[in-house]
């Protein structure tokens, strides 16, 4: 019996691996500098491509890079700090909001475009749009009928 399994299994699979690593890593480590920043993410499926919403509030478009490499789609950037703790002048009551270097990496399926992988930022939205190859695309077969040859 052969054992087969959708494209859309297969990505809840890897999505779940990637959110139990991230959950592993969110904590507070000496060896992280105290706190880390792991960005929120979304990844939907439509019919010709991935989409992948990445949240990255207060983060400037040009400290991001976006790369894809081994069907392995990776966010990377700096989120810099507003305050400057060199000012004498400045006395900070409260300091919550997490900055430094942040990365996320989800392994995609085999069958995506990655020539073709858009991304753009809004609002403090990355979106990352990644299409489908065309082997993976849905597509109608036309069944031609048979029609019977004549003896002749």
């Amino acid at each position: 019996m052969i054992a087969t399994r959708s494209l859309t299994s297969t990505l809840d699979r890897m999505l779940s691996m990637n959110r139990v690593l991230d959950d592993a890593f969110a904590g507070t480590s000496p060896a992280f500098g105290g706190r880390v920043w792991v960005p929120a993410l979304d990844v939907s499926e439509r019919k010709d491509a991935y989409v992948v919403a990445v949240e990255l509030p207060g983060v400037d478009p040009k400290d991001v890079e976006v790369s894809f490499e081994h069907h392995v789609l990776t966010v990377r950037g700096t989120k810099t700090s507003t305050l400057n703790p060199s000012d004498a002048d400045l006395r900070i009551y409260a300091n919550e909001r997490v900055t430094g270097s942040f990365e996320r990496s989800i392994r995609l399926p085999e069958f995506v475009d990655g020539d073709r992988i858009t991304a753009r930022a809004t609002n403090g939205l990355l979106e990352i749009t990644v299409p489908k190859a065309a082997a993976a695309q849905p597509r109608k077969i036309a069944v031609t009928p048979v029609t019977e040859i004549a003896n002749g």
